[in-house]
């Protein structure tokens, strides 16, 4: 193998290792100016959602019936209602205020001031979205998991 050919077949990796040690602009997101990226956004949550209600419903009509495809339906449910928890949230946006929150110790110690709102209340409530992603992630791993074993002991018999 001579030096061009081999300078060639290493072209890729050399380009990609100039590209990770000196990296310039990405260009990879596209901001938006309000309000056209918020309704792509709304959009995208109303969408997810629809994606989820029909998986939901989807495997509540095949055959399928294990105890993974079951964890399957849970996530899609928790993911439905962390998508409404979200649109909800982004749409009260506008509605608070950031003088309304304190932030004395840093972004994890943010507090709500009042005087207590309806909105604020149900605005700072959306912000615990986590309470609906992290079980509906946990029941996507047991759902992988359950059908994944499933599978393998199909393939034994």
């Amino acid at each position: 193998m001579n030096f061009k050919t081999h300078t060639l077949s290493m072209s890729p990796f050399l380009l990609l290792l100039a590209l990770t040690v000196f990296p310039g602009n990405a260009w990879a997101v596209q901001s938006h100016g309000a309000p056209e990226g918020l309704y792509v956004h709304q959009l995208a949550h109303i969408f997810y959602t629809a994606a989820m209600c029909y998986l939901f419903w989807g495997i509540r009509q095949s055959a399928f019936k294990s105890r993974g495809w079951r964890f399957l339906q849970i996530f899609c449910v928790f993911m439905a209602l962390w998508n409404v928890m979200a649109f909800t949230g982004h749409s009260l946006a506008s509605y608070v205020d950031k003088a309304d929150f304190t932030r004395e110790a840093g972004y994890l110690s943010t507090q709500l001031l009042g005087p207590f709102t309806s909105v604020k209340l149900w605005f700072y409530f959306t912000k615990l979205d986590h309470l609906f992603s992290i079980p509906s992630l946990f029941f996507l791993y047991l759902a992988m998991k359950n059908i994944y074993r499933s599978s393998c002991e199909e393939e034994k018999v």
